[in-house]
């Protein structure tokens, strides 16, 4: 088998594998490098950015960075093996960071985007009325790689500096399409955001999300419960 496998490329310097977004050619996902710490912070710290995500901690400070970025090498190398090994199932994301190409080459740390299982099984639409959330959290969690029936969500975050460009709806349609699909398995999705984040919500409908409605209260986050609006996609 050809490698790297499409959709990826390899950079021919630094022979790290990449995705390159398909209208925004000099924005490119890869995997997260150390080296991200001191942007990232920047960005966690950010208002603009830092107001809509429930999981970073405020303030965001060097031992969150180091600790996340570790953790999500630890990740993506996973993913990176998986994908080196043929496997037609990968069960962990080996590109997750947004970046874009200058024009020496070099690049700059944009934010990220990530495919996981769902967490927030209250709003699986295929859950009973009454239905237990965390008997439906361990049991999305436990099913098998390329189990049909996981429920999956994105998330992201990008630079305010490139707000208001699309590129985050290009992103989420690239990787769904191009990466999550074929070699995730994704097959249904639930796309989530804090009410009033019209952006993100934007984001998810461009790609075909199909508006729902809003869940009060179903994420805690910074010492407090948020509502938040949910959208659906299924490949079916």
């Amino acid at each position: 088998m050809a490698f790297p496998r499409l959709p990826f490329e390899r950079n021919p310097t630094t022979g790290e594998l990449f995705i390159r977004l398909n209208h925004h050619p000099r924005i490119i996902v890869t995997p997260p490098r150390i080296s991200d710490a001191a942007p990232l912070i920047e960005l966690l710290n950010d208002e603009r950015v830092c107001v809509w995500l429930s999981a970073p901690p405020y303030p965001y400070k060097p031992e969150h960075a180091d600790w996340w970025l570790n953790q999500k090498i630890t990740e993506t190398n996973e993913g990176l093996e998986e994908l080196e090994k043929g496997a037609p199932i990968l069960k962990a994301s080996p590109v997750q960071t947004l970046r874009e190409i200058q024009d020496d080459g070099s690049d700059i740390f944009l934010g990220t985007i990530d495919f996981f299982r769902c967490p927030w099984m209250a709003v699986d639409p295929r859950a009973a009325e009454g239905s237990d959330p965390e008997a439906l959290l361990k049991e999305n969690n436990a099913r098998p790689v390329g189990d049909p029936d996981i429920l999956w969500t994105a998330g992201y975050y990008l630079s305010p500096s490139h707000h208001g460009q699309g590129i985050i709806s290009d992103a989420l349609g690239t990787l769904l399409h191009k990466f999550a699909v074929p070699l995730l398995g994704v097959r249904r999705m639930i796309g989530s955001a804090y009410t009033g984040n019209k952006g993100s919500i934007r984001v998810f409908e461009k790609n075909g999300f199909v508006y729902r409605g809003v869940y009060k209260e179903i994420v805690e986050a910074k010492g407090k419960k948020w509502d938040h609006e949910v959208l659906d996609w299924s490949t079916k």
